[in-house]
């Protein structure tokens, strides 16, 4: 694998990669540090090498066996960052189980749709996630504790054999399944195969977090969300890196943060921009990361000013990368192409995948030209795709059409070939016959020492169709005032074209939130239309 440029990446007809990946490499490299799991209560530690790693994955495949999960059946993870998830994620992988991994951060209802729509057969949990879960009637395996009813998942797995003897799964067989926030409505469940994500990532783990095995990758994600998958699963370990992880409970804390990446020697980093508008606000100059060499964010677009603040406070460069639940990353600032980052920018297509933007005939547009984000999926489908919204023929029909998988974002490409976000086609303003994408007003009132956070949405007006209003949050300190108001609107007046200015601006205490901290547009345009 080490000698295939990820342009040249075709699924072989097997493919697995807890028995590919982990199990080659516990056999090529047995003592290279694989996971380095840090308490943040505790300043504990706990280390374990590939071979280690292998080892504890056949005998959480054999615990889980044992316990009638079977192949192809779907099981729900629900825990902190706590060792057992990556075991238990390897393990089910390795059975040809799929996992459905899920955030702590759910309400009981919520827990029990995605039981009943997933179709799952079993839930490993943590006590305080067990405690959400009421009436289910498959297995149950508990991790750091006791429960009537549950299985003790840790001294199962410590009674269990570390040979497993399984067949091999074939690289189109089901291989991880997430929930994923929709625009209007319930989630939808995007199902991977054992090798979209099991070896499509190589592009994400050497293009864009630009990882070798002297690395030790640090991702701050959720681990119920599948920027987990990219950056604290797939993309290191197909590259050989080491994951690191610190258990911390609760909301993030930025000195906390800054010390970790200051103590331990991490060398790649990735964080969303919503934790790095919080860790830019701490005085940078106080620590120094003698390790650290690469930086990524992704999961929402990453403002030019946070860019810019980042970079005037620790010397380092934030690359972003664009892609979804649905893929491996698509868009990139690939350091380890030598790309020049362009603040603003989501970068350029990921080498070996055809990303092109499209109008609604399916026509590509020219450079400076908006259109839909789109991946060509035939005549040949690309390695890192989906392979189907499971059970929800209607959203296939809607963002399968032609020759190319829709994405539902829109952005501009300009003529080097650099794209530039937009905002998912129902978050594009319509006003007086422009079109205003929410995204670089956002930036723009970022840029104001008052603002700490910013959304931008279209409300209807029975004149101009709809006009821009900004709902901000304002930094500790500032109070709210119609002076402020009409700044902020001069503000963007000088930066951005006239039409785009917000016309109305409503300060907020918050932003509404998805559970992996996006703006919830759709919950303001609402609230406007109210």
């Amino acid at each position: 694998m080490d000698s295939v440029y990820p342009e040249a990446l075709e699924a072989p007809p097997h493919f697995n990669f807890a028995t590919d990946v982990i199990d080659r490499m516990a056999r090529e490299r047995p003592e290279a540090p694989a996971l380095w799991w840090v308490s943040a209560a505790s300043g504990s530690e706990q280390r374990f090498n590939f071979r280690e790693l292998a080892a504890l994955s056949c005998q959480a495949a054999n615990l889980l066996r044992a316990n009638g999960v079977r192949r192809g059946d779907r099981v729900l993870l629900m825990l902190p960052r706590v060792p057992q998830w990556w075991i238990a994620m390897l393990g089910l992988i390795r059975m040809g189980a799929v996992p459905v991994p899920t955030t702590l951060l759910l309400t009981p209802r919520e827990v029990d749709y995605r039981l009943t729509s997933a179709r799952a057969s079993a839930i490993i949990a943590s006590p305080d996630a067990a405690a959400k879960v009421d009436d289910y009637n498959g297995t149950r395996l508990l991790v750091g504790g006791e429960r009537p009813g549950w299985t003790d998942f840790d001294q199962g797995l410590r009674q269990a054999s570390e040979s497993f003897p399984g067949e091999r799964t074939l690289s189109g067989d089901p291989g991880i399944l997430y929930f994923t926030s929709a625009t209007t409505g319930d989630p939808k469940m995007v199902l991977h195969t054992q090798a979209s994500y099991g070896l499509g990532h190589r592009l994400t783990g050497q293009l864009w977090l630009d990882l070798g095995p002297d690395d030790v990758h640090w991702n701050l994600s959720d681990l119920g969300w599948a920027k987990a998958a990219w950056s604290s699963l797939y993309g290191p370990w197909l590259m050989g890196a080491c994951v690191f992880a610190l258990d911390a409970p609760g909301k993030l804390d930025a000195a906390l943060t800054l010390n970790t990446l200051a103590s331990f020697p991490i060398t790649t980093w990735c964080a969303p921009p919503t934790a790095l508008r919080l860790i830019v606000r701490q005085d940078l100059s106080r620590w120094r990361f003698p390790h650290l060499r690469h930086c990524v964010s992704a999961g929402e677009p990453l403002n030019p000013e946070l860019l810019h603040q980042w970079r005037q406070g620790t010397g380092l460069t934030l690359h972003e990368g664009y892609g979804q639940t649905e893929t491996v990353v698509l868009v990139g600032n690939f350091r380890s192409l030598g790309q020049a980052v362009r603040p603003g920018s989501m970068g350029k297509a990921t080498p070996g995948l055809t990303v092109a933007l499209l109008d609604e005939q399916l026509r590509e547009v020219p450079p400076g030209t908006e259109g839909e984000i789109a991946v060509r999926v035939k005549p040949h489908r690309p390695l890192g795709l989906f392979r189907e919204y499971w059970l929800s023929p209607e959203e296939m029909t809607a963002h399968f059409r032609g020759d190319w998988y829709l994405t539902g974002d829109r952005a501009t490409r300009d003529a080097d070939g650099y794209f530039w976000f937009i905002g998912r086609s129902d978050d594009v303003i319509k006003s007086s016959g422009y079109r205003i994408g929410p995204f670089e007003v956002e930036s723009v009132l970022l840029e104001h020492p008052a603002v700490l956070e910013a959304a931008v949405i279209g409300k209807p007006d029975p004149l101009r169709g709809q006009i821009v209003k900004a709902y901000v949050v304002l930094r500790s300190g500032i109070e709210p005032a119609d002076e402020l108001k009409a700044t902020l609107q001069m503000h963007c007046k000088r930066l951005v074209a006239n039409y785009k200015y917000p016309r109305e601006v409503e300060f907020v205490p918050e932003l509404p939130k998805t559970a992996s901290g996006k703006t919830r547009h759709v919950a303001l345009r609402q609230a406007a239309h109210a």
